[in-house]
């Protein structure tokens, strides 16, 4: 049962003031701090959290329009605006959420895990799950939830079912792990490692180490690694510091080592077959383990999992068989071109109620199709009644109006009349996957988007594979987490009242548009810009319902743009005139004046108009009396170099003086902007009312504190097709240019200049990574092939991935290799190559 409390209880519990308008007896369930997912409004209480930049304030009467009565707010004069709902008014609306969760929490006294650590933790917190879950219900963050938002949101899980609680949580600062330490309370902890995330909000790597074993102070045992010499040093320290009244309150620990005396001894860990085999010695007994993986942090991570499970009392034997049982963890959901165009998100990893919340709260968020799809399996493990929890999820289903749902599994069978209630809902329901295989053709998919959320034991892959676009093996995958962190590193050094136009031209940067856009539209940018009108088309039939800029407006497109409220660049009174008498032809009485943006010309030499057009340009504007000017706005030739900051200087001073003369002649709001992304952080200070932010988004800045800053959003990828082993004096490709000195082993991959790759990286110029190797091509780069020197990279098979850029080498690298640009290497990505979207 989701937890139920009175607004009354947790304004007290918040240390709140309650001003209610509404009923002090209203009960709540869910808790939110996101207005966009809001799911049940009546028993929703809302947190007005202010950022930089977003104020949770400002969505207050969107919210009340759509139901909801019960908000924490820090700004007391919102509830005069707003007398008949209830208001819990609180200094902090985070610090207010956390003390509301710790209220919760307190009401448990079963064991809980607290997992810390820079690395791993949302691995061990998941793989804790699986080896334990035939022993406890338990309740965990779902997906990574470890911030100051995040943990007091997972901990509202729990509920008198569970018998154990598992919780991640991770700070960026000094002084937050405090905060969660008080909610979470753990019993038991495990410090997973110490590395260099988040070092910019710390002293140094002790400090930060200091700070996250805060959440261990009053625990019953903390499980760590004693050969992390900054974890094991500063245990020592903090004990050390307390004196013999304070003996019970050192940290407890339970450690392990590979080299050192320790609780679990590791005596050895060797690979094979893809298997890492681990012995070790605990309290003068053998225990040996083998793990499906043989990376080093699966090893360490497992590890950590077995020390929790001896504390725990589970037997040798009992351990060994679970750990061999372990799967990889998922942790992101992929979007993908699906058949007979459909969009499928695979998120079929596991089946929690939690995860399935994500899941659909991203697939509300497409919009490119008209027919959302749930592909779910019977849901495991969850601790709830059958009735009680296919209730919940067809709730779920309804509130975000998925429309079709194919159910695989013998509970969702015997459940069936929970989801017959409703009628828009088409429903079919299969015992098993193979069967839903074997009755149901992908025919019967159509320009849907398909949401595949199942446990693994459903073998859902199968499914995947039955719906995917077969497209070429070379795929470019968009994390769309890089691109909302990159938004927000842009954010953050620009004013808060400070608009962005994100450009999403040029099929966003080789990335993908309607999907580019759909993440900018939910993240809330302002406008959004496009070079050709086709592409604004586009976006309209996705969804996109933000204000468009076109920045090459052709008079045969200006149909299609009126018909699609797309606003055209303006840069000649030729234009200015072919547009407005297009739009006296297309307009209605009464019609709203239709908004246009104007081009100036300040060094650029490019489009725009002159200062000696201003005049003019004013008049007819004016006179036409059926437009309206939304911005003003001009291009800086070289923002990105220093050695031109006096020619920007005086293109930035000739904009704001054309603009002026054309922004006083009117008497509305116009908008300014000249700064792109090089110009954001080269010359934050010309922000005037707005920005354009294009290559920036994907990760890409001239500054290197700006760029230390951001994420790169795109990785070509690709596979070995084929291995050749060939003797000293042959030659490889076209031309027979690629000769070898002497014997070598050559892989085929599948990517050739016809996909995007530069022929200028053949024959040793460039060079991708195979296994965390370099390679570099030999011979000339084929139309749909090229190949690779591996000899001096062991054991490499067809098949394996083969990365041409993304966090190494990077895009910049490849366009220096190349002789060109990164805008170029994006933008020239073949549109055969397949998109794959992912988010964390």
């Amino acid at each position: 049962m989701n937890p139920t409390y009175t607004i009354l209880e947790l304004a007290k519990a918040s240390n709140g003031k309650l001003k209610a308008g509404f009923r002090e007896t209203a009960e709540i369930q869910q808790l939110l701090t996101d207005s966009r997912k809001l799911q049940q409004p009546l028993q929703t209480l809302f947190f007005a959290i202010a950022g930089g930049r977003l104020d949770g304030h400002h969505y207050i009467a969107d919210l009340i329009e759509r139901g909801v009565r019960n908000f924490v707010v820090t700004q007391e004069d919102v509830v005069e605006k707003f007398p008949t709902v209830n208001f819990i008014v609180v200094k902090n609306a985070v610090i207010a959420l956390q003390k509301i969760a710790g209220f919760h929490r307190a009401k448990f006294n079963y064991p809980v895990i607290g997992i810390t650590g820079s690395n791993g933790k949302t691995i061990v917190k998941e793989w804790l799950y699986q080896l334990l879950h035939e022993d406890f219900n338990i309740v965990r963050n779902p997906k990574s939830y470890n911030s100051q938002i995040g943990v007091p949101l997972s901990l509202w899980q729990m509920t008198a079912e569970n018998n154990l609680g598992i919780f991640e949580a991770g700070i960026s600062e000094s002084g937050e792990m405090e905060n969660l330490k008080s909610i979470i309370q753990p019993t038991l902890g495990v410090f997973t490692n110490i590395g260099e995330a988040h070092n910019e909000g710390f002293l140094n790597a002790k400090h930060k180490t200091k700070e996250k074993l805060k959440l261990f102070t009053t625990c019953e045992l903390l499980i760590y690694c004693k050969d992390h010499p900054e974890v094991n040093q500063s245990i020592a320290e903090i004990n050390a510091m307390k004196g013999e009244e304070d003996k019970d309150r050192k940290i407890k620990s339970f450690t392990w080592s590979q080299y050192t005396d320790s609780d679990l001894a590791i005596s050895s860990v060797f690979q094979q077959n893809g298997h890492s085999f681990i012995a070790a010695n605990y309290k003068g007994f053998d225990l040996d383990f083998e793990i499906p993986f043989t990376d080093k942090a699966s090893v360490e991570n497992a590890i950590h999992c077995a020390c929790v499970m001896l504390v725990l009392g589970k037997e040798f034997s009992e351990i060994k068989m679970r750990m061999k049982q372990l799967t990889r963890i998922a942790m992101r959901l992929e979007m993908k071109d699906a058949i007979n165009n459909c969009s499928l998100i695979n998120d079929s990893y596991n089946s929690d109620i939690e995860s399935l919340r994500i899941a659909i709260d991203f697939l509300s968020q497409q919009n490119q199709h008209p027919k959302k799809t749930l592909i779910l399996s019977d849901i495991l493990q969850s601790g709830k009644g059958e009735i009680e929890l296919y209730s919940e999820v067809a709730k779920l289903i309804e509130e975000n109006k998925i429309q079709r749902l194919v159910g695989i599994g013998s509970a969702l069978k015997r459940q069936l009349k929970n989801f017959e209630k409703s009628e828009q809902l088409q429903l079919e329901v299969f015992e098993t996957t193979d069967e839903f295989l074997k009755s149901s053709s992908t025919d019967s998919f159509q320009n849907e988007v398909i949401l595949l959320k199942g446990a693994r034991k459903f073998e859902f892959e199968k499914i995947a594979r039955a719906l995917e676009k077969k497209a070429h093996q070379t795929v470019l995958e968009i994390n769309l987490n890089a691109l909302v962190n990159n938004l927000k590193a842009y954010q953050a050094i620009l004013k808060p009242e400070t608009k962005i136009m994100a450009m999403v031209k040029a099929f966003s940067y080789g990335s993908g548009s309607y999907e580019i856009a759909n993440v900018l539209q939910f993240n809330r940018v302002n406008y959004l810009a496009v070079a050709y009108a086709d592409e604004g088309v586009e976006l309209r039939k996705g969804g996109i319902t933000l204000p468009i800029m076109v920045m090459n407006p052709e008079e045969r497109s200006f149909d299609a743009m009126i018909h699609h409220q797309l606003e055209p660049d303006i840069y000649s009174l030729s234009l200015l005139d072919n547009f407005i008498n297009t739009l006296k032809l297309k307009r209605g009485e009464g019609d709203a004046r239709y908004k246009i943006h104007v081009e100036l010309e300040t060094g650029m030499n490019r489009l725009g108009f002159e200062e000696s057009d201003l005049k003019v340009l004013v008049e007819k504007v004016k006179a036409s009396d059926i437009i309206e000017i939304a911005s003003v706005f001009s291009h800086l030739a070289a923002s990105e170099d220093e050695a031109y900051n006096d020619f920007t200087k005086k293109q930035i001073d000739k904009f704001e003086k054309m603009s002026d003369v054309i922004c006083r002649s009117f008497d509305y709001k116009i908008l300014r902007h000249i700064l792109n992304s090089n110009g954001i952080s080269h010359h934050t200070n010309a922000q005037f009312d707005m920005v354009r932010l294009g290559i920036g988004l994907y990760g890409l800045d001239s500054l290197p504190e700006m760029q230390a800053k951001l994420l790169p959003v795109s990785t070509l990828k690709t596979t070995v097709s084929q291995i050749k082993h060939i003797k000293a004096g042959e030659t490889v490709g076209y031309g027979r240019v690629g000769k070898a000195d002497t014997d070598r082993i050559i892989a085929t991959i599948g990517i050739g200049y016809a996909d995007g790759l530069s022929r200028k990286l053949s024959n040793g110029k460039g060079k991708m990574l195979i296994g965390n190797k370099e390679a570099p091509i030999i011979g000339n780069v084929c139309m749909d092939m090229c190949m690779l020197d591996i000899t001096d990279i062991e054991q490499v098979q067809e098949g394996d991935e083969v990365i041409v850029f993304g966090t190494k080498p990077r895009v910049e690298e490849v366009a220096k290799t190349a002789e060109t640009i990164p805008y170029e290497i994006l933008t020239g990505i073949s549109a055969r190559v397949k998109r794959v979207y992912f988010q964390e």
